[in-house]
């Protein structure tokens, strides 16, 4: 991503002190969560890992929005680290094959199945940033349920007989001085909704009305939405994504939201901006 040299700025703030010095960081980087459909949407893209940031430049911090129903998620991104949005789940539109599978994504979203001969699989996550998705599963009697969507900890689970599949499990950081799971997958859409994916995933609709609705994605989470019912599969938005930094020391850089917390800086972005030194 764009990185502009900066030292008049950088200098500025107090933290650059006119030199170029390098400084070791540690990030968090989760894309935003996709939208379910019947199937529900897959976690938002997750990696987690060291950087080195330099003191005199300037590094723009794009949040990734959530996908809205049926929609995927967007990527996030800081320096030469991004992350691919969450997979959308799949729905039903009328004698469509390709709408009801789970699409790839950072997680993938869960499949849809209207009837046994239209069963979608899984969307695809991509490596090192989730997993995939559940199938949707349609017997020849009863009823079935919809895929839950992939977590970037594990897989979503498979409809089954009456119940929506589990949204997967997200990952827990402690980047922030205290254990938060982020990235769950959304539940599908079943008789009983399959479970929200710890880590901000939203519950999958249920009956009574066929038409029940899934839950949202939690914001800054890069959770996927919650599958609903009806004809049309219009699921649940997925959570925005989030960004964070931290560093140990005092503060030698600006932007999002500031903390000091056990000897470690942190800088936590919610919406997109720039991180400068």
């Amino acid at each position: 991503m764009p990185r502009v040299s900066t030292i008049g700025a950088a200098s500025s703030g107090g933290f650059g002190l006119g030199t170029n010095s390098v400084i070791p960081a540690e990030y968090l980087v989760i894309a935003g969560g996709a939208g379910g459909g019947s199937g529900g949407g897959g976690a938002g893209g997750y990696r987690a890992s060291s950087i080195s940031l330099q003191s005199l430049v300037v590094y723009t911090v794009v949040i990734g929005a959530g996908g809205s129903s049926r929609a995927n998620g967007s990527s996030s991104s800081i320096a030469s680290i991004s992350t691919v949005g969450g997979g959308r789940g799949g729905y039903p539109d009328g004698g469509s094959f390709s709408t009801i599978q789970g699409v790839s994504g950072g997680s993938g979203g869960g499949g849809a199945a209207p009837d046994p001969d239209r069963q979608g699989g899984g969307g695809a996550g991509t490596s090192g940033q989730g997993n995939a998705g559940g199938a949707g599963y349609a017997p020849t009697e009863g009823y079935g349920g919809e895929g839950g969507g992939g977590g970037a900890g594990g897989a979503g689970g498979g409809g089954g007989s009456y119940r929506g599949g589990a949204g997967g499990v997200g990952l827990a950081s402690f980047i922030t001085g205290t254990s938060v799971f982020r990235g769950g997958g959304g539940g599908g859409y079943g008789d009983t909704g399959g479970t929200a994916g710890t880590g901000g995933g939203g519950r999958g609709g249920q009956w009574p009305s066929e038409s029940g609705a899934g839950f949202p994605g939690t914001a800054n989470t890069g959770g996927g939405g919650g599958g609903s019912g009806g004809a049309g599969g219009g699921g649940a938005n997925g959570g925005s994504g989030i960004v964070i930094i931290r560093y140990f020391g005092p503060q030698r850089m600006t932007g999002g939201t500031y903390s000091l917390v056990g000897g470690y800086s942190i800088h936590t972005f919610t919406s997109s901006g720039t991180l400068a030194g």
